[in-house]
């Protein structure tokens, strides 16, 4: 039940769009009402989740490391893994931004007859991963092309680097084909091993299914149902130029991608999506692992009445001689 309603309410929308748009017309409803409010709702969210991750306090560095800590001059220091510096600090967040490290490191454990706890490699996760965002991001540069008037040279190349392999028309670009496939497996990683199977939530489901409907829906409109690609990019001219306008003839695939895409906009600052942007503020990767050189006291401590022992004694000094206690005086 926990992947079969995310699946459900996936399909609502997707009939939600359609007879919204093929029975009522809602076109503007569809079409520029909801794109507007999606990204309001998610510029608004990402500062807000922001600005309350700013404002948590973290007195102390807590930077979760898994190398040698700098210490003794004749001990080597793990400058990437446990960095006492900012500029290991930049390193690390740039290895863990752009190449996934730390998921690079992840090992599965498994207990076999004996008992016995084995460790393993499990990089097929990360390639996963790595595979599915590098694509995603591949794909939202591409996009690019419909929302400027004069497509800039870097979205020309990267369309070009993204179907170099020419197979058939329209091109086939390597990233549509990438992306499915990666979140098939992460999909199917979710019901196939049972430890994850079971600490697995609908709001883990919801955000899959809603990213291979957007997919599907886009590999359909590119080389299956085709799309009037000029209709399409006037529309979206129209959206960016803040002078909305319906464009007869951008079909109703359309509007289900669009609504689709729209509702993770919206639902990505409330979600677990959000890690993109948390990790930069994350105090146990952006932070230097400097305890050993400098001491760090929690400026938010205040001044507290204490107890001292000899106050204590001095409370209870008859009933603990009673007792048996030894005491400092008699």
């Amino acid at each position: 039940m926990k992947a079969f309603l995310p699946f459900l309410a996936v399909i609502f929308l997707v009939l939600l769009v359609i007879v919204g748009v093929k029975a009522a017309s809602l076109y503007f409803l569809f079409g520029v009402i909801v794109p507007y409010a999606a990204l309001l709702t998610f510029l608004a969210g990402v500062v807000y989740r922001a600005v309350k991750w700013g404002r948590t306090p973290v007195p102390f560095h807590i930077p979760t490391t898994c190398g040698q800590q700098k210490t003794l001059p004749w001990i080597k220091q793990s400058k990437i893994e446990n960095p006492s510096t900012t500029g290991g600090v930049v390193v690390r967040m740039l290895l863990e931004v752009f190449l996934f490290r730390s998921l690079f490191r992840n090992l599965k454990t498994e207990m076999h007859e004996g008992p016995k706890l084995t460790y393993g490699s499990d990089k097929w996760l990360w390639l996963a991963g790595l595979s599915f965002h590098w694509s995603f991001l591949i794909i939202l540069v591409r996009h690019l092309r419909f929302f400027t008037q004069n497509v800039p040279g870097v979205v020309q190349i990267v369309g070009s680097l993204d179907s170099f392999l020419q197979i058939g028309l329209p091109l086939l670009y390597i990233t549509d084909v990438i992306f499915l496939a990666a979140v098939a497996y992460l999909f199917i990683r979710r019901v196939a091993i049972q430890p994850v199977k079971y600490i697995s939530l609908a709001a883990d489901y919801f955000p899959l299914f809603l990213l291979l409907a957007i997919g599907c829906s886009g590999v359909l409109m590119r080389y299956f149902l085709k799309v009037d690609v000029v209709s399409v990019k006037m529309f979206t001219m129209s959206l960016v130029s803040l002078r909305p306008r319906i464009v007869p003839g951008v079909g109703t695939l359309f509007y289900v991608h669009l609504f689709l895409v729209s509702t993770l906009f919206a639902y990505f600052p409330w979600s677990k999506l959000m890690h993109m942007g948390g990790v930069f503020l994350s105090p146990t990767r952006n932070l230097a692992n400097n305890s050993r050189m400098k001491r760090h006291v929690n400026p938010w401590n205040y001044p507290v009445k204490v107890h001292t022992y000899e106050e204590y004694e001095d409370d209870f000094r008859a009933k603990m001689k009673m007792a048996g206690v030894p005491v400092e005086k008699e």
